[in-house]
C-alpha cells in the first residue's frame, strides 16, 4: 500500500528545497523528514515529457515501481519522485532496477 499523497504545493517546495535528493537517469528521488509520523509520496511528471496520456502512463509506472520497493520502515518522510525526459522511452525492468538502488541509497543515507 501506498502512503498518503503529498497535495499542496507549498509541500512539494519544502521538499525540494528542504529535502536532499538522489539522481539518476530516469528521475529525481527527493526525500525529506516531515515530523508527522507517516509518509507521503507525490509523483510529477512535466509536460515536456510528453501529452497528457503519456505522462499519465509514466506516473502508473513511477507509482507501481515506488509500491514494489517501498517498505514502511521509515515513518514521516515525504517522498517525491520527477520523471525525466529518459524515462519516456524506458523499459520497466530499468526504471525498476534504479529505483532500487535509488531506495538503498536513501536507506544508507538516513541510518
Amino acid at each position: 500500500m501506498l502512503p498518503q499523497s503529498i497535495r499542496k504545493n507549498e509541500d512539494f517546495k519544502n521538499v525540494y528545497y528542504n529535502g536532499k535528493k538522489i539522481v539518476n537517469k530516469y528521475f529525481v528521488f527527493y526525500y525529506f523528514k516531515n515530523n508527522l509520523g507517516y509518509d507521503r509520496i507525490g509523483f510529477t511528471v512535466g509536460t515536456k515529457i510528453g501529452k497528457s496520456a503519456k505522462r499519465s502512463h509514466i506516473k502508473r509506472r513511477m507509482r507501481e515501481v515506488f509500491r514494489l520497493t517501498y517498505d514502511q520502515d521509515f515513518k514521516g518522510y515525504d517522498f517525491i519522485m520527477v520523471a525525466r525526459n529518459r524515462m519516456k522511452n524506458s523499459e520497466y525492468n530499468k526504471v525498476d532496477k534504479e529505483f532500487k538502488k535509488a531506495f538503498k541509497k536513501f536507506r544508507s543515507q538516513i541510518k
